[in-house]
């Protein structure tokens, strides 16, 4: 009876495949590719087939439309169209891994890369990855290298690997180096070569399987389209490891070497100084040609150098035990995969100019990680988000008849009325103070500057709201107002006095008082309904009491272009650093915020989701957006102002007669009665005035800090708007709103106290 050693000699076959690293790549489309798989099967090479072809097409077109469904009808057919009609097998290519007998149907290098990268957007953008790609990456020493270049190839930074390593994978080595039993006895860096290839079959790759020595360096370093740009070391030769040093030196490489022992990596940026010592001058003096006749011993103190006396104890101790208990230097798998990760981390930075500098850094786990490290992390959570009360609890008005009668807590009444108006978020730019009969109205400006508020138009706006409330609170309670506005010339924040009058006539409109402590911003979204006729004239009447129009879009094709041009807009709002930061400023993240601060815009007015208020909350860092503007993100910020419009049944527009201040403050009147109709009417009602106030800087010409882009972008919407509201090209736009029918809103935002805002002289 035979015994298995002889069994198997008759089976093996001895081929060159041990050596064997350079997948073959056939195109689908021509002729010859199946002439070419035949012939391998016949030779009995062809071990498997993976034909998953239409599935990564099927995923490509997913990646190119996140906007759509996966697995929706209109995807399907989207990857169908893009086919144009031909057969998927004569499509992409055929990669036949020969050590391994595997042929593969995969996409086009283009299709291929696109969909294999598409994961790594946007954190490396495309133009960084086709940057990255160009890369012509060295790396010596494929044990702890190998962790490296497989970690580059997965991300992708890299189009050309040189490998060099002389020796063979053995079975000690399987304790760090990822690969498999059957790879004991292959060249380490033919290993390495595979994994990359199997990854990415387009990447070129180039041996040294002879490691390096004198005699071929220069080849190594390469020269033209193959001269390396980045260097990483990891080779366990002292000499080797001092002469590549020396000549990347001279040629402006830079040099990466991680050892695997507490997270260390050196960075030598030798293409930003040529001049710098060897290994951070910590062994000085230090050149290859006094390194070749040292005995290990001899080099002990050398190595100590060159890591700076910082061994972990477990390191130190294992180096004096090394020819005695232990025959080389000890790693394990999480040091030298760690390693790996820190390598490409860093490559990627110096290859997209975001790191410059040298030096040695540490991320030693062991002392990051530890028993009395660790933080308890507080999470956030959602706010909770109570039921609005349908209006604001309000002291009585009193009856004046007299102005005896007009005491501190009658104006202190008035002026609760008067602080319930808008304001652009929220910020209540208002001080009132009185002083015999007379209530002074003051900008307070630092509350409301911010770019939006345009030569403070919107505050005007809001200004203009209050007063509304305070007549209609006034003349319930028998009084008539005189408005003085801006009464003294050389002092614009006083916006104006208003003067009571017990003894004259006074015309009560009850029904829009009433409406004062019900007027909400309702942000909540229903379906879209229709606007009857006689709701519109109502409305627009009474914009008319204060001698301006209210225009309003009903028709379904012209509220679908507003939803458009508004989400435009907000993502050009959301790009600017500048208006991103005071949008940001103005949200009160959770109800301990907004109640001690009583302005600004609970988050729980928003009427968002909790999943939304987390993205809101990632969106809310200008580093987020810079990424996002910088690779050319934001559609999502286009949604929530499609989805509110999508939910309308009108976008009311007020104007202004003309752009200064008197006009802007009777346009806040005419909005702020509006608002109250369409409350009683039981209209939900959002302001979306922001662009309106982009325009106005636009007509102006005040449009910096916007990019050249962006203003041009700002122009076109505007060319839009006008088309919409044809009445805006002589008269600025105002007060931008949407109303619709919807259930009461989940919160409102609080008002300041009345001790805050009123001084009593």
């Amino acid at each position: 009876m035979k015994n298995i050693a002889t069994e198997l000699e008759s089976l093996r076959r001895i081929t060159s495949a041990e050596s064997t690293y350079v997948p073959h790549i056939w195109s689908a489309a021509d002729p010859e590719t199946g002439k070419r798989v035949r012939a391998v099967n016949d030779s009995g090479k062809l071990q498997a087939v993976y034909d998953t072809f239409l599935a990564q097409h099927r995923e490509l077109i997913e990646t190119r439309h996140p906007e759509i469904e996966a697995g929706s009808p209109a995807l399907s057919q989207l990857a169908h169209d893009a086919l144009g009609g031909v057969d998927p097998s004569a499509c992409g290519n055929w990669v036949m891994y020969p050590w391994s007998g595997t042929l593969v149907h995969v996409l086009s290098e283009p299709e291929f890369r696109e969909l294999r990268t598409s994961r790594n957007r946007n954190k490396i953008t495309v133009e960084e990855q086709e940057k990255l790609r160009s890369l012509v990456i060295g790396i010596v020493g494929l044990s702890v290298g190998l962790s490296t270049a497989v970690t580059l190839a997965t991300e992708e930074v890299g189009g050309t690997f040189v490998l060099a390593d002389f020796d063979t994978l053995s079975l000690s080595n399987l304790n760090r180096v990822r690969a498999s039993v059957h790879a004991i006895g292959v060249n380490k860096s033919v290993i390495a070569a595979r994994q990359i290839l199997e990854i990415n079959p387009y990447v070129k790759v180039i041996l040294h399987t002879a490691g390096v020595s004198d005699d071929n360096i220069d080849e190594f370093f390469g020269t033209g389209s193959t001269s390396i740009n980045i260097l990483i070391e990891e080779c366990d030769d002292l000499y080797m490891k001092v002469r590549l040093r020396e000549v990347a030196r001279s040629r402006g490489i830079p040099v990466l070497m991680e050892t695997s022992e507490r997270g260390m990596l050196d960075i030598e940026r030798f293409d930003h100084e040529p001049d710098r010592p060897l290994l951070h001058g910590l062994a000085e003096g230090l050149n290859a040609g006094n390194l070749r006749s040292l005995t290990n011993s001899e080099k002990v103190p050398i190595v100590l150098k060159m890591l700076g006396e910082q061994l972990s104890p477990r390191s130190a101790a294992s180096m004096l035990e090394i020819g005695s208990t232990l025959r080389t230097w000890p790693q394990l798998a999480s040091a030298v995969t760690l390693g790996g990760s820190l390598t490409t981390d860093v490559v990627r930075r110096i290859a997209l100019d975001q790191i410059r500098e040298s030096g040695r850094y540490h991320v030693d786990l062991e002392a990051i990680i530890a028993d009395g490290k660790s933080e308890v992390l507080q999470s956030e959570a959602p706010p909770a988000i109570e039921a609005a009360e349908p209006h604001v609890s309000m002291p009585p008005l009193p009856a004046i008849a007299h102005l005896s009668d007009l005491s501190a807590e009658s104006i202190r009444t008035l002026v609760a009325y008067a602080s319930l108006a808008p304001s652009g978020g929220n910020c209540q730019p208002w001080r009132f103070e009185y002083n015999q009969r007379t209530l002074r109205c003051i900008h307070d400006v630092a509350r409301s500057a911010s770019y939006l508020d345009w030569q403070h138009r919107a505050s005007y706006l809001a200004f203009g709201a209050a007063i509304e409330n305070l007549e209609l609170a006034a003349a319930e309670m028998g009084m008539s107002l005189e408005v003085l506005l801006f009464p003294r010339s050389n002092d614009p924040t006083i916006v104006c006095d208003v003067v009571f009058h017990p003894d004259r006539p006074v015309k009560r409109d009850t029904e829009l008082f009433e409406h004062i402590a019900q007027r909400v911003t309702n942000r909540r979204l229903g379906l879209r309904t229709t606007m009857s006729k006689v709701d519109s004239e109502q409305l627009s009447a009474e914009a008319t009491v204060r001698g301006r129009r209210l225009q309003l879009l009903l028709e379904p094709d012209d509220l679908d272009r507003m939803g458009e041009l508004l989400g435009t807009g907000d993502r050009l709002r959301f790009a600017s650093p500048l208006m991103h930061r005071e949008m940001m400023a103005e949200i009160r993240w959770n109800d301990e915020q907004a109640r001690s601060l009583r302005d600004g815009l609970d988050v729980a007015t928003l009427e968002m989701t909790p999943t939304e208020i987390a993205c809101m909350r990632l969106a809310s860092h200008g580093s987020v957006m810079e990424l996002i503007t910088k690779v050319g993100g934001g559609a999502a910020f286009e949604k929530p102002s499609k989805k509110a419009v999508a939910s309308a049944c009108a976008i009311g527009l007020v104007t202004a007669s003309d752009s200064t201040p008197q006009a802007y403050f009777v346009a806040g009147r005419a909005m702020q009665r509006v608002w109250l109709k369409a409350t009683g009417l039981g209209y939900a009602f959002q302001p979306m005035t922001a662009i309106t106030y982009l325009f106005a800087r636009l007509l102006a010409r005040e449009t910096e800090p916007l990019q050249s882009r962006e203003v041009a972008k700002l122009d076109r919407l505007y060319q839009s708007f006008v088309e919409l509201f044809p009445a805006t090209a002589s008269e600025p736009a105002a007060m931008l709103f949407r109303l619709s029918r919807t259930d009461p809103p989940t919160a409102r935002a609080l008002r300041r106290n009345v001790d805050d805002i009123l001084k009593i002289l």
